[in-house]
């Protein structure tokens, strides 16, 4: 095998070796990051407080898209097997999608939230909201994430909103 130096540089790869290692390592993370993806949602548990829907998930979608797409698709299968949204008799609802991450855990000093109807010790989850789904005085279905919302009207179309700030 014949190595190449550069002076003070120690050995480096001829450049075809390099490109290849650079490809292979795209396509297998390519490969991993599919296989990711296609792995289905778990709702783990469903916690109702009144018009708030509290749904406790695993291998939540990554993407704003991803979550909003899943949602329209399932929508239909959580109501009917969740009996969410329960709107509050003036209308509005809310569902909040959490990542189950590690589990149930015993409150303590850590900021995580804990829902009263699990008589266990372990009734918290580390705080990690992934989406939430709400509805406005127009009916209005809103999608809100840590950095963006989206409106999707009457006619289907889906907007992103501008943040007060912008």
């Amino acid at each position: 095998m014949k190595e190449y130096y550069r002076e003070g540089k120690g050995i480096i790869m001829p450049a075809n070796r390099l490109i290849l290692l650079i490809v292979l390592l795209f396509v297998v993370l390519s490969i991993l990051a599919f296989g990711w993806s296609l792995r289905p949602v778990e709702i783990v548990a469903v916690h109702q407080r009144g018009n708030y829907s509290d749904v406790l998930v695993n291998n939540f979608p990554f993407t704003d898209k991803g979550k909003i797409n899943w949602w329209l698709k399932n929508k239909e299968k959580i109501k009917n097997n969740y009996d969410i949204p329960q709107p509050a008799s003036y209308g509005f609802f809310t569902i909040i999608f959490w990542d189950f991450g590690s589990g149930y855990k015993e409150p303590d000093k850590y900021d995580r939230v804990c829902f009263d109807d699990v008589r266990e010790k372990e009734n918290c989850i580390d705080k990690n909201k992934l989406f939430t789904v709400r509805n406005d005085r127009n009916g209005d279905i809103i999608f809100s994430f840590s950095d963006a919302r989206y409106r999707l009207n009457k006619n289907g179309e889906i907007t992103k909103l501008k943040r007060k700030s912008d």
